[in-house]
C-alpha cells in the first residue's frame, strides 16, 4: 500500500507528460497533497475549481437518477488534458486524483491505466 506522497511521486514518474498532480478532498475542496505544477498551473486553485466540477457532475447524475459511479472526468484544452479520477476504495471515499497532462507528450489510455493501478495501491 502506498501513502499519498508515494502515490503522487508514482503519478509523476510513471505517466508520460504529467505537468502536476493533486490528491483532493471534494468535500472541502482542499488538496491533501500536490506535486509538480508551475506558475501557470497552481494546483491548489485547480483542486478547488475541480471540486466544483465533481460536485456538479454528481448532482446532475442524481437528478437524472443514474445509478452509476464516475470513473474519471476528462477535460481537453488546446495544449493540456486534465483528468479527475474519483477514488473508489474504502479509504478513498470523498477523494479524487487530479492530473494535468501535456497533450503533445501524454498517452491518454496509458495515463488512465496507470491511474487505476496507482489508485488500487493508495492507502489514505
Amino acid at each position: 500500500m502506498a501513502n499519498t506522497e508515494t502515490a503522487l511521486k508514482d503519478v509523476m514518474t510513471s505517466i508520460e507528460g504529467v505537468l502536476g498532480v493533486a490528491l483532493v478532498d471534494y468535500g472541502s475542496g482542499m488538496a491533501l497533497g500536490t506535486l509538480g505544477g508551475s506558475k501557470d498551473l497552481d494546483l491548489t486553485v485547480a483542486a478547488a475549481g475541480n471540486t466544483d466540477v465533481v460536485r456538479a457532475k454528481m448532482r446532475t447524475m442524481e437528478m437524472l437518477n443514474l445509478k452509476e459511479h464516475i470513473e474519471d472526468i476528462l477535460i481537453s484544452l488546446n495544449t493540456q488534458i486534465h483528468m479527475i479520477r474519483l477514488l473508489t476504495g474504502r479509504s478513498g471515499k470523498g477523494l479524487f486524483l487530479y492530473v494535468a497532462l501535456d497533450k503533445e507528450r501524454a498517452n491518454l489510455a496509458m495515463a488512465r491505466h496507470q491511474l487505476r493501478r496507482i489508485e488500487a495501491d493508495l492507502e489514505v
